[in-house]
């Protein structure tokens, strides 16, 4: 029997799901997971794609109860495929069908900091031309702004390394656990700032530069962490961890105290100004919010040729959450890569559905009853209330969260807490995302999963069927799934995005890197977290890289050659896309340029470079905000930079761009137009030639409104190609009515 949506909730606030405890298991262990190729997609609808799956699948198994146990995941939307369970002679006679293109066994693959640089094209292993040429980022100096840093971690050894660079002007800033050798040729210096800082904060730190919460000493190492060898989280995950520039030197700026990681502006203020005068190459600043406060530091910073790298938040997907949006610093959003954490939720019914978790414990430790406590709405809330007197010892509990799209993290903590009070022995949490697996890890000794939400209706939609008595299931531990079958990348669900609230002239964040569950050091050992704080050091990382190999190029040819060779399809060809509800094809306010192709970044061919003074023109509107905004100020969408955003178009604009060669010296680019919808776009002119003479060349972009009514933002791109390069920019447009109030009325 089918659950329809209008049933769910009368139907659910009656029941209590009670599993029983279940023995079932992958017969023998003589079963494997298999991914099978069908090639392009030949349905139009999603669920007929799966359909399809499954008449393949019933050809081999003989039933649709076995395909619906056998099929763990289905590949729906940009090719056509599936990953079963199947025995080695099914594998044979699957293979042998005609629709099915290849048919191979599941693998691990070796991971770098979790796969993500090996995801970029940035493997140790076999180094990619930008690791070499970059010389691992020997010797450039990336600040961290954070918590602090673990400097025992293997991660921040020195070995192999020659003297601190002559021009480093730092200090090494002895405290609470931490002595002048605490310092060395990786960390080269370590600050600390507990001015404006609660002093209940500070005590349940160290009153020194050392890291107690491991914020900082995670994202240090995936920016400049030293290569070690045999890294996993329990079996997770493993492979040697590495940073972005290996070879880099870290100076450790500790602005962050207490368990939240908090800070204050006057204290980041101190850090970058320390930082400036220390001679960093890079800072990077895994903090964010609303409000720029900081912003004129880093103007600073960027004055004296240092690249600042800021997180965009976490705020996601709501629109209107992105911070750090001044235009001379690099924001960073967060993209989930080509690995995930399969963890098998076997049904009574020998049906065998995959979420996600970190969940390690043996296996024995899972087999536990299940038990479901149901309420009005979308299904089982998992509240203090619903909970309140109800003994779920031995048994796990699949809950729903009252407001999904609002903070599944939180939501999902709360849940957790109410079910181990409640002698829960697992927890099934249905979310519209499972981005952050590491939620997971650490569950109290308890079995626990995430899964998505048609995932929960259709677990919960298998006790409303059953007989209670025997409503039964069983989670197995997670496992490592690396493979390109994984659509990926996508922007995480919860990455803040645009338009900014104070500069959305500005178009931010400005690129996506890997942010979804990354493995680095903590503390001692290796942790898996999830954040734009994770994409930032990834972007610090191969700016470090670019650094070592255009020693010259200034903070703005840096930014400019990561947006413009940034992509926006992923490996098989299809839009990248940005989670959420509903999931969507991500735009320029979800990931700016797109995501981050550090190999095309070393060799862009153009740069929009900007002397760093025409910034003067537009910092006091942002630090007062609109007080000393008038008609003379220059707004933001007239910079030379590497985006455009009208978001006031009523009438024609035209705003300039220039572009310098640092490709062959002679050479010839002709531009691509696509247009935001609603909006006419001309270039002039068309073709750009570069020869010894001619290094600099200028061309006007105008912007037309070809409607006349209130719009909302549409989106487009100008590329500058040829042979061998494409230069691609973004643009964003907002068509707004003169007086639109007047005509209304």
């Amino acid at each position: 029997m089918g659950l329809s949506s209008s049933s769910r909730g009368p139907l659910a606030s009656a029941l209590l799901l009670c599993f029983c405890m279940l023995l079932l298991g992958v017969h023998g262990g003589s079963r494997r997971l298999y991914i099978v190729y069908l090639g392009d997609v030949k349905h139009g609808h999603p669920n007929d794609v799966i359909a399809s799956h499954h008449d393949l699948l019933i050809n081999i198994l003989g039933s649709k109860e076995d395909s619906l146990a056998s099929m763990v995941h289905n590949y729906k939307h940009g090719f056509s495929g599936f990953a079963a369970m199947l025995t080695e002679e099914q594998a044979k006679q699957l293979a042998e069908s005609p629709e099915v293109i290849s048919l191979e066994p599941s693998r691990s693959y070796t991971a770098t900091t979790t796969r993500s640089w090996d995801f970029l094209g940035l493997g140790s292993q076999i180094p990619s031309d930008l690791l070499r040429e970059g010389r691992y980022g020997e010797d450039i100096i990336i600040g961290v702004v954070d918590s602090g840093i673990w400097p025992e971690s293997r991660s921040f050894s020195d070995e192999g390394y020659g003297p601190v660079p002559s021009r480093w002007r730092g200090v090494c800033q002895v405290g609470q656990g931490w002595d002048l050798n605490n310092c060395s040729r990786k960390i080269i210096g370590a600050r600390f700032y507990s001015v404006g800082q609660d002093e209940e904060n500070l005590k349940m730190d160290f009153l020194s530069p050392r890291d107690k919460g491991g914020h900082g000493t995670h994202t240090a190492s995936t920016a400049a962490g030293s290569v070690v060898d045999g890294v996993s989280f329990h079996g997770l995950g493993a492979g040697a961890a590495r940073g972005g520039a290996p070879r880099a030197r870290i100076a450790v700026y500790k602005s962050l105290w207490g368990p939240g990681s908090r800070g204050s502006t006057i204290g980041i203020l101190a850090a970058i100004d320390d930082a400036i005068h220390d001679g960093v190459d890079v800072l990077s600043l895994s903090i964010g919010g609303p409000v720029d406060t900081d912003s004129f530091g880093a103007l600073h910073a960027v004055k004296k040729g240092i690249t600042v790298v800021y997180s965009a938040g976490n705020d996601g997907p709501r629109p209107q959450t992105v911070g750090n949006t001044v235009p001379w610093v690099i924001t960073v959003a967060a993209s989930t890569i080509d690995r995930s954490f399969p963890t098998v939720i076997t049904l009574g019914n020998k049906q065998q559905i995959a979420g996600q978790s970190l969940y390690y414990q043996d296996k024995n430790s899972a087999r536990s009853s299940f038990r479901n406590l149901t309420t009005t709405g979308v299904g089982v809330f998992c509240t203090e209330e619903a909970l309140n007197g109800t003994d779920l010892k031995g048994r796990i509990a699949l809950c729903f969260p009252t407001q999904p799209q609002i903070a599944p993290r939180l939501e999902f903590a709360i849940a957790l807490r109410n079910v181990l009070n409640a002698g829960g022995s697992g927890l099934v949490f249905a979310q519209y995302t499972t981005d952050i697996p590491e939620d997971t890890a650490n569950c109290g000794g308890i079995a626990c999963v995430l899964v998505d939400l048609d995932t929960g209706y259709q677990i919960l939609e298998y006790y409303m069927t059953s007989p209670s008595s025997s409503a039964v299931a069983k989670i197995e531990p997670a496992r490592s799934f690396t493979s390109k079958e994984i659509l990926a990348p996508k922007v995480a669900a919860f990455s803040s995005r645009g338009p900014s609230i104070y500069n959305a002239d500005v178009i931010k964040p400005d690129i996506a890197a890997p942010g979804a569950g990354i493995l680095a050091a903590m503390g001692d050992s290796y942790k898996f977290k999830s954040g734009t704080s994770m994409a930032t050091p990834h972007v610090s990382g191969i700016v470090a890289l670019l650094k070592a190999l255009h020693p010259q190029w200034s903070p703005a040819a840096l930014k400019s050659a990561i947006i413009t060779t940034a992509s926006v399809t992923d490996e098989h060809g299809m839009p990248i896309l940005a989670n959420g509800l509903p999931r969507k094809i991500a735009d320029p306010f979800d990931f700016g340029g797109g995501h981050i192709n550090p190999n095309r970044a070393a060799d862009p061919g153009l740069i929009y470079d900007i002397d760093p003074n025409d910034y003067n023109n537009i910092i006091g509107c942002i630090i007062k905000r609109s007080a000393s905004c008038n008609t003379t100020v220059v707004p933001g969408h007239l910079l030379n930079l590497p985006s455009i955003s009208v978001p006031d178009l009523r009438y024609p604009v035209t705003v300039s761009r220039t572009v310098t060669n640092v490709g062959e010296v002679d050479a010839v680019y002709h531009i691509a137009i696509e247009s935001p919808v609603g909006v006419k776009m001309e270039v002039e002119p068309s073709v750009l030639v570069f020869n010894a003479a001619i290094k600099v060349q200028t061309f006007k972009v105008k912007l037309s409104p070809m409607w006349m009514f209130q719009g909302d933002y549409t989106f487009g791109s100008l590329t500058w190609y040829n042979d061998q390069r494409t230069v691609r920019i973004p643009v964003a447009a907002r068509i707004t009515i003169h007086d639109f109030f007047a005509d209304v009325a």
